[in-house]
């Protein structure tokens, strides 16, 4: 099977369902910000600091393309796609975060992105993350979008927050906190 097919060399794509659109439509900008959020997520993943968690970053990478198969279908077309959403993938990372919070210290400012590459990368992944969310939103304004969408790009990113925390701990480097300026 050849991977090219030139049937884009237009600057049009397929919707799942047969609908023709610009490669530049906004439901194409969505489901396309959504892989390279799974990417991110892949180098998240592949992180050694991580290595407890690849089972459950790569079910989040699931639910990734489960997102990404629903905004690519046609919308009043769904019967094209076979997966879903469910309240229990939301459920899993509000879990996910509640475990790691017990175990680190109280926020009491703002946390600037960095102190290790692994770190960098996973705030990397949840911008790239509310990058999704807001166009999954604006999408949502011009024809309906699932609302377990919106809420799993949500609630992830702010289980990428929580991880970064995590992983800052265990990798025992300070996590940098924002002072703003003194005048």
């Amino acid at each position: 099977m050849k991977i090219y097919t030139k049937t884009g060399d237009k600057g049009t794509t397929s919707l799942v369902g047969g609908t023709r659109v610009s490669k530049a439509d906004l439901r194409i900008d969505t489901y396309g910000t959504v892989d390279e959020l799974n990417s991110y997520i892949g180098l998240v993943r592949d992180q050694e600091v991580n290595a407890a968690r690849r089972d459950f970053l790569k079910y989040i990478q699931d639910r990734l393309f489960t997102i990404g198969s629903i905004l690519a279908s046609e919308p009043d077309n769904k019967k094209h796609f076979i997966p879903d959403l469910h309240e229990e993938d939301i459920t899993a990372l509000e879990l996910a975060m509640d475990e790691m919070n017990t175990e680190l210290e109280p926020m009491r400012a703002f946390i600037l992105p960095g102190g290790h590459p692994s770190v960098s990368f996973t705030h990397v992944a949840r911008t790239v993350c509310r990058r999704a969310e807001r166009l999954v939103i604006a999408l949502n304004e011009a024809e309906t979008v699932e609302s377990e969408v919106i809420r799993y790009l949500n609630r992830l990113s702010d289980y990428l927050f929580v991880l970064s925390r995590k992983m800052a701990q265990e990798l025992g480097v300070e996590e940098i906190k924002w002072a703003g300026r003194k005048k």
